[in-house]
């Protein structure tokens, strides 16, 4: 069951203290005051196919939370989730937000300055490699593609059977 980034809110010392900040656990750090840094470390780790989304709550101008999906999954600080799921349960836990999404089609650099969100400069240590490392503990949950073993032989590719000789 997907946990929204709200149960993770920093509190007012948390927020004024980079240091303490930075020493929540992961899942704490990356759902909320990095949650747009971890989605755009996994853009740069997986470019094709995503796109980084915002949660904005009813008439405000800044997301209050970052995610990347590709149209059916989402993930972010709680791994993998269907989006259907997320926002659902986003909006569930804080009603009165009304929650929408929307795709964020600028760079983590610009999502910065146009929303204040903290650029990675701005943490007490760069967030970067950890978030690179937090991805790598949640595998892909859709299905792969099968496999089509050896098409070559047919006429397209260099293998040629010892009979074709």
């Amino acid at each position: 069951m997907y946990v929204p980034c709200s149960v993770f809110r920093r509190t007012p010392l948390e927020r004024a203290d980079q240091q303490l900040a930075w020493d929540r656990a992961d899942q704490w750090f990356f759902a909320a005051g990095a949650c747009h840094i971890l989605a755009y470390a996994f853009l740069e780790a997986h470019p094709e196919g995503w796109t980084a989304v915002g949660l904005w709550p009813e008439d405000r101008p800044d997301p209050s939370h970052v995610y990347v999906t590709d149209g059916t999954w989402a993930f972010d600080s709680c791994g993998w989730t269907l989006e259907a799921e997320l926002i659902e349960v986003s909006r569930a836990a804080e009603p009165h937000a009304d929650y929408r999404p929307r795709p964020l089609h600028m760079d983590l650099d610009e999502l910065c300055a146009r929303h204040w969100h903290r650029t990675r400069a701005e943490f007490a240590h760069d967030p970067w490699p950890r978030a690179h490392h937090y991805l790598t503990r949640f595998a892909d949950p859709r299905p792969t593609p099968p496999v089509r073993l050896c098409e070559f032989g047919r006429g397209g590719g260099p293998f040629r059977s010892p009979r074709a000789r």
